[in-house]
């Protein structure tokens, strides 16, 4: 399945929620019902937002990350002359 029809899918899904949550108004209107009518709401606008970025780059989504190579060539000794062997201690001193 692709993005776009994902997307469709999850705004199809959160339109069945609202108007689920819209047939719920008949009932008392309390704290709890108000908190899911903003949770609704909530979703709706990220899932637009959602759906804005992704329409916005296609290519990004899609886009395999670039691979970065690493050389198995050793690196020159003389980078580490001024550090410590780690849990060895420095070098040409005596441990106590």
């Amino acid at each position: 399945m692709s993005l776009t029809d994902e997307l469709t899918t999850i705004q199809r899904c959160v339109d069945d929620l609202a108007r689920a949550v819209a047939r719920l108004t008949s009932h008392p209107d309390g704290p709890d019902l108000r908190r899911v009518r903003a949770d609704t709401e909530h979703l709706r606008e990220s899932v637009a937002l959602l759906r804005a970025s992704a329409l916005a780059d296609p290519e990004s989504t899609r886009r395999p990350q670039s691979l970065v190579a690493i050389s198995d060539t050793p690196y020159d000794s003389a980078l580490w002359t001024d550090s410590d062997d780690e849990g060895l201690g420095a070098r040409n001193r005596h441990a106590p």
